[in-house]
């Protein structure tokens, strides 16, 4: 049990290694230790790799498949579509074991979190290691962890954790001595601070701020009259003084929009209706599990901009009577969106449909002429399809004018089962 120490503050940031990539391991154990690579959206390009494939060959980041296929697959190259609904799930079970070692946790991205450990007494050093240890026999990832005063200070930790030899995956800067901290400072160039982009390295290169270490030294005052009171902040989250803010409820949002590129192209009204259907209800759907309500649809259509034909990029916007949450008043407008947009002869790429002007529940603004009245029966079939959708899958109950087959549907050749988030794809242990 983990007793409480009242002074300063600490946090830790817990980053899973190659996330896309072990997640894909952690249920192909013949795949550990072997290279392995996930492609985009439509098998494109390379958006992961695991450390094997990274030792490989660099360079495959963000290269096209196809370019690199014959090559990658001759080395042993093992490649995996993009199953986003794995990588979520997996993100899941990521945080929740982490809120087993703080009362608070900053779910920061898919593959990363901050700790808040101010007033927890403990060696934070053994903590990290049980950390990452329960991460790994709870979920399978591997993952690293970096401890220090600040968030700064520990998205550094966690840089050292992972990249510099002697760590193995858990480095505590707030028990490091000084001189132990300037030895690997002074190796590091300033660009591995949080915030530190390759302009301002430049500029800062230029006054003989090379390394971590110099950085950390140079006069905050000085910092903000001539960089500006982001590099001030910086330099004193560097010396232990927090000025990042611990956010553990996330922004409310302010759009919310379902896009992607077609498997194929489409070049009749049909499946264009069809895509536009899918991607209001999906955007509805993801709405409503935030609680929020649309005032707005945005809606765009557009062909490949390196296709031969002239590109075409058709767009509308409308503001709704009233906000609403409710996927058929959503899509009906989307729709009426697309009817003043298409145009035939066009061999569509890409849809998209976006939710703006999101309210609260609490902050709707009624009009007159009942189109902001809850129907009953309204608000209850949402709640039903949603419960339906979340039981099963998504799409088990869908509008009829979202169709059966989507032959536009995206390419997804080499995905993955889901393997905690469909029954079918349960492992079976023989």
């Amino acid at each position: 049990m983990l007793s409480i120490r009242p002074n300063s503050k600490v946090y830790a940031l817990c980053d899973a290694n190659s996330f896309y990539a072990s997640c894909e391991q952690v249920f192909r154990p013949d795949l550990r230790g072997k290279p392995v690579v996930v492609l985009s959206n439509n098998d494109g390009c390379v958006i992961a790799q695991s450390k094997e494939a990274k030792e490989l060959l660099e360079l495959w980041m963000c290269r096209p498949w196809f370019e690199i296929e014959k090559e990658a697959t001759a080395l042993g190259v093992v490649h995996f579509s993009s199953n986003y609904e794995l990588y979520a799930s997996m993100s899941n079970r990521f945080s929740a074991t982490l809120r087993q070692f703080a009362p608070r946790v900053e779910v920061y991205s898919i593959d990363e979190s901050f700790l808040d450990l101010s007033g927890v007494r403990a060696d934070f050093n053994s903590l990290g290691w049980q950390i990452k240890n329960t991460v790994h026999q709870w979920t399978g990832l591997g993952i690293g962890v970096g401890i220090g005063y600040t968030k700064t200070l520990a998205k550094l930790a966690n840089h050292c954790a992972k990249r510099v030899e002697g760590f193995n995956g858990v480095c505590d800067l707030t028990s490091m001595p000084v001189a132990e901290q300037k030895r690997i400072f002074e190796t590091m160039p300033i660009s591995k601070v949080w915030g530190i982009g390759s302009r301002l390295e430049a500029r800062l290169n230029k006054l003989g701020v090379n390394d971590v270490w110099h950085l950390k030294n140079v006069s905050p005052r000085r910092a903000r009259d001539e960089f500006g009171v982001l590099l001030e902040r910086t330099i004193k989250e560097l010396n232990g003084e927090p000025w990042i803010e611990f956010e553990e409820q996330l922004p409310e949002a302010k759009q919310v929009m379902s896009s992607r590129s077609f498997g194929q192209r489409i070049d009749n009204y049909k499946d264009m209706r069809e895509a536009i259907t899918f991607h209001a209800t999906n955007a509805a759907q993801r709405m409503r599990k935030k609680g929020l309500y649309a005032g707005a649809v945005y809606m765009s259509i557009a062909n490949g901009i390196h296709d031969q034909a002239e590109f075409y990029h058709g767009s509308q916007y409308v503001s709704l009577p009233s906000p609403t949450n409710c996927t058929i008043q959503i899509t009906q407008a989307a729709l009426w969106l697309l009817d003043r947009v298409y145009k035939r002869g066009v061999y569509y790429m890409r849809a998209s449909v976006m939710l703006d002007e999101l309210v609260a529940e609490g902050g709707q603004q009624q009009e007159l002429f009942g189109y902001s009245d809850q129907d009953s029966k309204a608000v209850k079939l949402m709640a039903a399809v949603d419960l339906i959708n979340k039981k099963y899958q998504r799409g088990t109950i869908k509008l009829a004018s979202e169709g059966v087959e989507h032959g536009w549907a995206m390419r997804r050749a080499f995905k993955s089962p889901n393997y905690t988030t469909d029954w079918k794809d349960i492992l079976v242990v023989k």
